[in-house]
């Protein structure tokens, strides 16, 4: 006995992951968090490849340790981009952002 039943393709269900969110309401919300993950993640990389400690970082951002361990908190959304981008001065790279 064969099953004449076909599945609905994905597509068909749900067009985009991001149109699911956008239906939730909450793209803005998981977009901002994923930047802040993944700059989070780059600055921690960048520092690790200079041998730089929490207190050698934030020392040359002129910031104290507890703002650049706030600053690197992956879940803190609310950090200036003059934060990150002394930070990303001080490992040698550039911030970039971009309007899509």
């Amino acid at each position: 006995m064969s099953d004449t039943r076909k599945s609905k393709p994905k597509a068909s269900l749900r067009n985009t992951f991001d149109d699911f969110l956008k239906e939730q309401g909450i793209y803005s919300t998981v977009q901002t968090t994923a930047m802040k993950r993944i700059l989070t993640e780059q600055l921690t990389d960048a520092m690790k490849e200079r041998n730089l400690t929490n207190s050698e970082m934030a020392r040359r951002m002129r910031a104290s340790r507890a703002r650049l361990v706030q600053s690197l908190d992956p879940d803190n959304v609310n950090v200036t981009l003059a934060t990150l981008s002394r930070a990303a001065d001080v490992v040698g790279r550039e911030l970039r952002f971009e309007l899509a």
